[in-house]
């Protein structure tokens, strides 16, 4: 189902979450990426990240330089917005960790949630899933989450369900959009 990591350009041959975590972990191995380097891995202009760290959806780059957990902020946001308006993402990144410009206060490292993410992404039987499905399987994907507080654990399924209906929607939109393109 997945041939690029959701929100990047970065192609994968397996798609899950241990292969997402060590291709990422290769990529920041000598610490952050420049601009230049997150622009071309998640296709995005540097200003409209540039305008994101504005805007408070995420911390400012320490010395130029993005984190992994920055990283991983962004590519959710941009693979989100095929989606949902910027508003409605910022809201349920907020809704899971408070201010977005502050990861002091975050009940998940960005990070996780996007590995969780991919793991429930991969893991998906059926493309087009009920809710009681989704919900079944978001428990299982999670069901190592410890909770800082509680009631966490019932935040990251809610956003999780968020996240992967809209990334359904998305690819959904997309196909149809391919296949009207081939009508005469």
């Amino acid at each position: 189902m997945i041939d690029r990591l959701p929100g990047t350009t970065i192609e994968i041959a397996v798609p899950n979450a241990d292969v997402a975590r060590e291709v990422l972990g290769n990529a920041f191995i000598c610490g952050g990426l420049m601009m230049s380097q997150v622009a071309r891995m998640t296709g995005l202009e540097p200003y409209m990240i540039q305008n994101w760290v504005k805007r408070g959806f995420l911390s400012s780059p320490v010395q130029k330089q993005y984190s992994k957990r920055q990283f991983c902020r962004i590519a959710i946001i941009n693979m989100l917005r095929e989606a949902l308006q910027i508003e409605k993402i910022t809201g349920l990144l907020s809704y899971i960790n408070g201010r977005l410009d502050d990861e002091s206060d975050d009940i998940i490292d960005d990070c996780e949630l996007y590995f969780y993410f991919i793991e429930a992404i991969s893991k998906l039987v059926r493309p087009v899933a009920d809710e009681k499905y989704i919900a079944s399987h978001i428990e299982t994907v999670i069901s190592d989450f410890k909770e800082p507080f509680p009631g966490a654990k019932i935040r990251l399924s809610k956003v999780l369900a968020v996240m992967l209906n809209a990334y359904l929607s998305a690819t959904l939109r997309k196909r149809a959009d391919e296949i009207l393109s081939t009508l005469d």
